[in-house]
């Protein structure tokens, strides 16, 4: 009897600090502590964003203007570019199978945009994903037709399973000629004729393919194997490139296509794993409103940042040398999958606080990410429109102006580097602020994040003069605020994501 009430002493006893943790967050209390003498990592991640090449980046679209240039404003590294599936003309070079006679090598629709994607990202490194493999290069019971408008979506492309050349030589040398388009000049095209462009791009990484998971029903050694000869394809026509394989869209379902991809002896000798990349988006299921995104969001993020880990560990065993990064990150709202069978059925109900949610997240994921050296953190993406995920936008598809998930990668990116040292920082157990303390070349900063759909306030560790840079529910589609502030205390409206930064401090 003695140990019983000895064990529910002990037991009452553990449950004291949580309850007590509890009752301060329910009275308001967020206090933060941090430690700047203990590192816990030092960062080598780049915060950075993905463009698509979809029709309202097409020149004399209300969008494009006002979209390369918030591309230029932000300034990132990184800056991943995918012509993707659904504008089979926007991103496939080469649409009909070559003859005796003809080749269909057509650049017309494709040069625009690169062209306004390389000078908006001039001085920048960028990620090259023409992901679109034309269709023809497919067993498919018929040819695939596909519009003859390029602005009109057509999600039926990627068809077929096998490829027509099963050594991958085929695919390998469409690729070969694209990147030599843009990097060499020109091409001799299959027929010995000569093709010039006058075009001299650096192409610092190549992503092979998209989503592969979900492409062609691809197989985790069919993708390897179409990477190996993309791969060797591409190195000869541009050998200063570096190569990223992947980019799955479930990293989470099957860590089979980790196991088998990372080992060097599944790939033809010499072939390069500089990278891997995978995507991770917060979905809630449509009877949510935002009251309970609070929770779906991070509780899902979550998640990702535990499989993280454990994609790691895999990596790290099998090739440590290959970097990792998470090039679609992002929240995607149920109407946007309804979207793509008809955007008009669904009007525009996405109330204006889920821009700051969704961004939080980003903000979120960009600290769990950090602290386990993920090396590119990218967002999901710059436009997206109805039809075209309209949740996943960082450029409102009206106005064309920038909305919250735009300006908090950019407060992000303009104040967190490789290189920053990940200091020691804790909040109460159960807190709705997510906070991680940096050392920067630039003095100390400490990254702020509301969590959730109601106020909350922070009590600082020291009270000297900071400047306080916020992005929330009053700067909308603005300018995030800055101000210079004193105390000990800071208060978060829902959903705010804030960096304090004290100059007067050394690392």
């Amino acid at each position: 009897m003695w140990l019983n009430y000895k064990a529910v002493f002990m037991f009452a006893a553990c449950l004291m600090p949580l309850f007590a943790a509890a009752q301060a967050i329910q009275q308001g209390s967020e206090a933060i502590s941090i430690d700047w003498g203990k590192s816990v990592a030092i960062s080598q991640s780049t915060p950075t964003l993905q463009l698509g090449a979809f029709p309202v980046l097409r020149r004399g679209s209300p969008l494009h203007d006002s979209s390369f240039v918030a591309l230029k404003q932000l300034g990132a590294d990184y800056v991943r570019y995918v012509p993707w599936l659904p504008y089979p003309r926007l991103g496939v070079a080469e649409l009909e199978p070559p003859t005796g006679n003809s080749t269909s090598w057509n650049f017309s629709l494709l040069d625009p945009m690169m062209k306004d994607f390389m000078e908006a990202t001039s001085g920048h490194s960028t990620i090259m994903n023409f992901s679109t493999i034309p269709v023809w290069l497919f067993k498919t019971s018929q040819p695939v037709k596909y519009p003859p408008d390029p602005d009109q979506v057509f999600w039926n492309y990627t068809q077929g399973t096998e490829l027509n050349d099963p050594s991958g030589r085929q695919l390998g040398e469409y690729y070969a000629r694209l990147v030599s388009w843009y990097t060499r000049g020109g091409f001799t095209d299959e027929n010995g004729k000569l093709h010039t462009s006058g075009y001299h791009y650096s192409f610092p990484i190549w992503e092979v393919l998209n989503e592969p998971d979900s492409e062609h029903h691809t197989t985790p050694e069919q993708y390897t194997q179409r990477y190996d000869a993309i791969v060797s394809a591409i190195h000869k026509v541009s050998p200063e490139s570096k190569f990223m394989g992947l980019a799955l869209a479930g990293p989470q379902d099957e860590p089979r296509w980790f196991e088998y991809f990372l080992d060097h002896t599944h790939h033809k000798p010499g072939i390069p794993l500089d990278y891997i990349s995978y995507h991770f988006y917060a979905t809630p299921s449509p009877r949510q409103d935002i009251n309970d995104w609070q929770y779906t969001f991070f509780d899902q993020a979550d998640r990702f940042l535990t499989n993280v880990r454990y994609i790691e560990v895999i990596r790290k065993r099998l090739s440590p040398e290959t970097k990792t990064d998470t090039d679609e990150l992002g929240t995607i709202l149920p109407t946007d999958f309804l979207d793509m069978q008809d955007a008009k059925a669904h009007p525009d109900n996405i109330p204006p606080l889920y821009w700051n949610a969704s961004g939080a997240l980003y903000a979120y994921l960009f600290i769990g990410l950090s602290k386990q050296g993920i090396n590119v953190i990218g967002e999901s993406q710059l436009n997206g429109y109805p039809s075209q995920f309209r949740s996943v936008t960082m450029v409102d598809w009206e106005s064309g102006k920038p909305n919250a998930r735009f300006w908090i990668l950019k407060i992000i990116k303009d104040n967190f580097h490789s290189g920053d040292r990940l200091v020691e920082t804790n909040l109460p157990q159960w807190s709705q602020v997510e906070g991680q303390a940096f050392a920067t070349a630039e003095g100390r900063k400490l990254l702020l994040i509301n969590k959730r759909n109601s106020p909350a306030e922070v009590a600082l560790p020291q009270s000297v003069p900071y400047t306080l840079t916020v992005v929330d529910e009053q700067t909308g589609e603005d300018n995030p605020r800055v101000t210079r502030e004193i105390g000990t205390t800071l208060k978060l409206t829902p959903f705010a994501v804030a960096v304090l930064t004290w100059n007067n401090t050394t690392q």
